[in-house]
Formats: C-alpha cells, structure tokens, sequence
C-alpha cells in the first residue's frame, strides 16, 4: 500500500487555517491555540486504533500495538514560535501520521511491531526560553530546578502555564518511562535553511545536531568624551568587539559545516557623545566535531584577547550554555540514504545547525536519525515558511519507504 500525500498536504493547511493568522502561525506551547491544535490532531487519530495519552511532561502519545513489543517511535512537534511558518515541526507530525495510517491499513491494525507517534510537548521553547522540554524530560536531561522560576514575557511563571495544561513540573522526570521498549527513533522535518535550495536536492539525510557553544563577551574599556579624546588615546571596548565580530567569520571559514554567531552587541553609556567604555557581546558556535567545537572556541577566545590588547581593553567570557554535538545512528542514515534514493535519485548528507527532539531522543541511546526537506529561501520561523508541494510529497514517500525500512531492521536485531 502507498502512503497518501496529498491527505497529509491538506491536512497541513487545515491546521494553517485553524492556527495561524496573517502574521504566522500561533501555537505558542501551552496556550489555547497549541491545546486547540492538538486537540484537532486527535480528532484524526480517532480514525486509527490506536491508545492515546500524555506523559508526565505533556508529551501526546499515540501507540498502534504490534506483535512484538519492539517499538519504532516516529516524531516531531505541533507547537510553533510566535509568527512562525506553516511547516516548522507539525510537517513531521502530520508526516508521521500518513505513515501511522499506511502501516495501519496495510497489516489490518497489527504491524510486526509496535508504532508510536509522539507530539513533543515545547519543542521550540519561544515562550518561556527552554527548548527541548519534553524530549528533554524523555530523554532524563531536563533541569526542573533550574526551569520552574523561569517566566514569559507578561511574567507567567513556567511551572504555572504547565499547571494550567495539567503538567505538574515536579513530575516530569517521570516521562522517562515512555522509552521502554525503543528501538528507534525517526523525525522528518524541513531544513530552515538555504543549502538543499542552493544544491537543487529536495531531501538530505540528517547526520546529526551541531553541538553548540555559547558565551557572553564583555570587553572593558573606558568612557570618554567623544570629541575632545584623540584616536589614539581611546580605549574603546567597542573597537575590540568589532574587531572578534569580523574574526569570528574567518575562524568558522576553516570548517565546512561550521557557524560562528555574534548575535548581541550592548554598548555602554550607549551616548554619541562618549566613546564604549563596556561593550557586551554574545557569540554562538556550532559544528557536529566536538574538536573542532573546541578549537573554535579556543581561537575565539585568543583573538578576544589579542584585540583587548590592540584596544588597550581588557576582556572577561562566561559561558551562557553549551551541548554537545550529537551524531545520528549510522546505519539508520544509511537507510534513510536508501529512501531518498529511492524516491529521487541521488541523495546527500548533511549535519543540522538548529536543534531538534531527535539530539534529545539520541541523547538518550535510542537509535536516531531525521530527514530533511528543502526549505525555500531557506526561511524559518517566519510566515513566508514555505516548500514546493512536489518536495512534500517526494518527503513523505521516502520518510514513509524510511520507516518500512526501519521496521524490517529492527525485526532483524
């Protein structure tokens, strides 16, 4: 039997109509908009006779039993950021779905092995600045101590909003039990970048999340009057942080997937008449080596230093938070490899900058990989999100080849 697109293609503009507005999507993890989605998704899922509940975390799950206990976990997340695109995380639920159906319809209700579809409570963390969240609880990495005071931006405290869904943040560690039994893990999901688009490649295998590497930069120098100080006398801290800004760009150059990111500048009085005394910077590094994650960070911080000197400044880093890279299973790339071949030809293999559930779920020692489709523009997060239909489809069918496959290696261990 053959998995159907088109459904899965016109289920995602049913939810775009029901959930987003002409700014964006708005399903904001545990607001109504989010609880009125997932609600809609389980108006499908009704269809399908399959046992559905959430986990201590908030994660929605749906379980078609097997014959065997052995379980494929096919997921991605239905929240989005505020104004986000129609794609971003609910692609690979609704993907999952038309996955979940085929594999119904063709063994009459009872696959060889036990499916599960799992909806990611917060993937995104765009309210209340923790990503991850319910894979992380999945996955025993969370951190309830360090997340229960955190607040949204009209002071609603974290632990409040996920009493108000019904998930008590205390608890939470307890989703870890959802992991019994699994033997895989698979995610489809656009790219949010420009690289397949510059390739002309509609679908990559994913070889894993970059790790990452992030620090706040303060560069100390001192204030003066901006017209009565000579070019020569200055200690401007801003000169030095600009000087790391253009660096950083030649310290990422030397690696092929590598990203270095100065995404903060404050200057300090922050008057036109005063040249910085203090300037705070923040700088993000990503790349799937750990080494040379390390080295980047390392020359980073070499340069600061130098520039601190040339400024007559001096230079303080703290980090703001760091993971590390996590690589996908190889012989399930090797898989997903053979779907996208199959289903277009030619194939390709790249690492993901943003994070994503699959990093957690790996994380956790459950075989993983994603699959990537193309992103126009390489835009995301951002209401002109948007991929040719033709290239949903062709992701469908090969994330669906993807999880046959998957299913027959896992009856083979």
């Amino acid at each position: 039997m053959s998995v159907d697109e088109q459904a899965a293609i016109n289920q995602l503009k049913e939810l775009r109509a029901l959930t987003a507005d002409e700014n964006g999507a708005q399903r904001l993890a545990w607001s109504p908009v989010w609880m009125k989605a997932r609600e809609w998704f389980q108006s499908i899922l009704h269809a399908l006779p399959v046992e559905h509940h959430l986990d201590a975390a908030g994660n929605s799950w749906s379980t078609l039993e097997g014959a065997s206990d052995a379980t494929l976990i096919l997921g991605s997340h239905l929240d989005s950021v505020p104004n986000g695109g129609w794609l971003d995380g609910c692609l690979g639920i609704i993907g999952a779905y038309a996955v979940l159906r085929r594999i119904t319809e063709e063994y009459n209700g009872k696959p060889p092995i036990t499916i599960r579809l799992v909806d990611w409570a917060d993937e995104e963390g765009a309210r209340f600045g923790r990503s991850l969240f319910g894979s992380s609880a999945f996955a025993s990495t969370h951190s309830i101590d360090l997340d229960r005071n955190r607040t949204d931006a009209g002071g609603t405290r974290l632990e409040d909003a996920l009493a108000a869904c019904g998930v008590r943040i205390d608890a939470i560690g307890d989703a870890a039990c959802e992991r019994k039994n699994a033997a895989a893990y698979l995610e489809l999901h656009i790219e949010q970048g420009p690289v397949l688009e510059s390739m002309d490649l509609p679908l990559a295998a994913v070889l894993g999340t970059k790790g990452v590497e992030r620090h706040a930069i303060t560069f100390h120098g001192q204030e003066a009057h901006s017209g009565s100080t000579p070019m020569n006398a200055r200690r401007d801290a801003l000169a030095a942080a600009a000087k790391l800004a253009l660096e950083i760009r030649t310290i990422a150059k030397r690696h092929p997937d590598a990203v270095c990111t100065i995404g903060s500048v404050k200057t300090f009085p922050g008057i036109v008449t005063a040249v910085v005394g203090r300037c705070e910077a923040t700088l993000d590094q990503r790349d799937l080596d750990a080494e040379i994650l390390a080295t980047m960070h390392r020359e980073a911080q070499e340069k600061s230093i130098q520039f601190a000197e040339e400024e007559g400044c001096t230079v303080e880093w703290s980090r703001i938070w760091n993971i590390e890279p996590v690589p996908f299973h190889p012989q399930l790339i090797e898989l997903c490899e053979e779907a996208i071949r199959e289903t277009i030809g030619r194939s390709h293999r790249m690492p993901s900058g943003p994070l994503h559930d699959a990093a957690e779920v790996s994380r956790a020692g459950i075989p993983t990989v994603m699959m990537f489709v193309q992103s126009l523009k390489g835009i995301s997060h951002n209401k002109i999100e948007d991929t040719l239909e033709e290239h949903l489809k062709m992701a469908i069918t090969a994330f669906d080849k993807l999880a046959s496959k998957t299913i027959d290696w896992i009856r083979a261990q």
